[in-house]
């Protein structure tokens, strides 16, 4: 009755357009009302808490140095540095794009705000070099999804804060399977691009055209190098190293790119405080839900009722990855995160799977939704970028999630596709 009371109100708030954060408040007024625990002074407490969290403060942190190095010059250098490695082979352009899309994700953390800068620059340039629009979005838009994955990761984050886990090795454990993602990519785009038989090969540059290249993008590429190590050598925390990333993504926009003037600050304050309000809010109501759900012991009557698959840790990973990729083709990432964390850790915790490598699985799962119709953020903004029609997009789109949903696959079976490299970096 109590399950069906929460998820009664929470499905019913979103079927009426109530936004998500709203929806979970709804809930848990509800449960406050069943449980007879109706406690405004509570009610109050747990909102805030949700909010103040120490490890939560790094979100703005990173969001706002992702905004710095979007608007301070840093694109166009990153597509550059990239083209000197593999602009020259036949479907380069491709090539480029997929390992643009990997250092951009390490700056930005967002496949969204990713594939709208990047999208911006490449579908424009594949197409005059007579790559096919629609298949040019699509890989534009699958080569995106792995910044939801690499260090510094929003949907980690937030992982991190709601589950109780490490931020630090979340972020060095979504370093492989954001390789592992790119690399598969590039052999996906190698058989796709044999159909593209009129396209132009990138321009030959001279030694000094390509070294000026590496060198205008190696202040980007320094940044994730800088929060990587210092996080692993334990110079500063999380949250420190949004500050640093701040910092440094300042220095490089406004004083070497010189591309980050006072409209572009101001900007960047804006978006960062539009996002992180909206996250927030939703970290807040899923607080005040988890609470109520604890005292009304729902993860404790859903453990009990999926204790056969408790016992059985592989299925249980096959079930949680089944759910996600449903609810992600109708919710975004964030509220995915925030409403399931608090159900499936105690399950987690009593199959003995480890939290780091769950937690690292279980976001790949939900931005594997960014690429789903009918919400699919990431589809929407490609298409918006390129000018096209979603359902045009549907299709190419499908061998790169069949690939990445092998990935998923094989990661879900074997762990030690994430331990061991984690234990490289941790």
């Amino acid at each position: 009755m109590i399950i069906a009371l929460f998820l009664g109100c929470l499905i019913g708030g979103i079927a009426l357009g109530i936004p998500i954060a709203l929806s979970l408040l709804l809930s848990s007024f509800g449960l406050m009302v069943y449980l007879d625990q109706y406690h405004t002074q509570l009610f109050a407490m747990h909102f805030m808490r949700g909010a103040e969290s120490p490890a939560m403060m790094a979100l703005p942190f990173f969001v706002l140095a992702g905004e710095f190095m979007n608007r301070g010059g840093l694109t166009m250098r990153i597509v550059n540095f990239a083209n000197v490695f593999v602009g020259r082979f036949r479907g380069g352009l491709g090539y480029v794009t997929i390992i643009a899309c990997l250092i951009f994700a390490s700056l930005v953390g967002s496949a969204v705000a990713s594939t709208a800068a990047l999208g911006a620059i490449l579908i424009p340039m594949m197409v005059n070099a007579r790559y096919d629009k629609i298949r040019s979005t699509a890989l534009v838009a699958s080569a995106n999804i792995v910044s939801p994955i690499m260090p510094p990761s929003v949907p980690l984050i937030i992982f991190g804060v709601s589950a109780g886990v490490s931020i630090s090795k979340l972020f060095m454990a979504g370093i492989a399977p954001a390789v592992y993602i790119s690399i598969a990519l590039c052999i996906i785009w190698f058989i796709i691009s044999k159909k593209e038989k009129d396209v132009q090969l990138m321009p030959k540059k001279s030694i000094k055209e390509n070294l000026k290249a590496l060198a205008s993008g190696f202040w980007a590429i320094m940044m994730p190098v800088i929060i990587i190590v210092g996080m692993r050598g334990g110079i500063f925390t999380p949250t420190e190293a949004g500050v640093v990333a701040v910092a440094y993504a300042f220095f490089v926009g406004a004083f070497v790119y010189r591309k980050l003037k006072w409209r572009e600050i101001r900007g960047a304050l804006v978006a960062t405080a539009k996002v992180t309000s909206v996250i927030m809010f939703l970290a807040a109501s899923a607080t005040v839900a988890s609470y109520l759900m604890t005292i009304g012991q729902i993860p404790q009557m859903i453990t009990r009722s999926l204790q056969g698959f408790v016992d059985n840790p592989l299925l249980l990973k096959f079930l949680i990855l089944g759910l996600v990729i449903l609810l992600g083709t109708s919710m975004d990432v964030v509220p995915i995160i925030l409403i399931l964390t608090p159900i499936f850790m105690p399950l987690v915790k009593a199959a003995g799977i480890d939290p780091v490598y769950f937690g690292v699985i279980f976001v790949i799962v939900t931005v594997f939704g960014l690429l789903t119709p009918p919400v699919g953020n990431v589809l929407n903004v490609g298409c918006g970028v390129a000018k096209i029609k979603m359902e045009q997009l549907v299709g190419p789109v499908i061998p790169y999630l069949i690939v990445i949903l092998a990935i998923l696959v094989l990661m879900t079976i074997f762990p030690q596709t994430i331990l061991v490299p984690l234990s490289w970096f941790a």
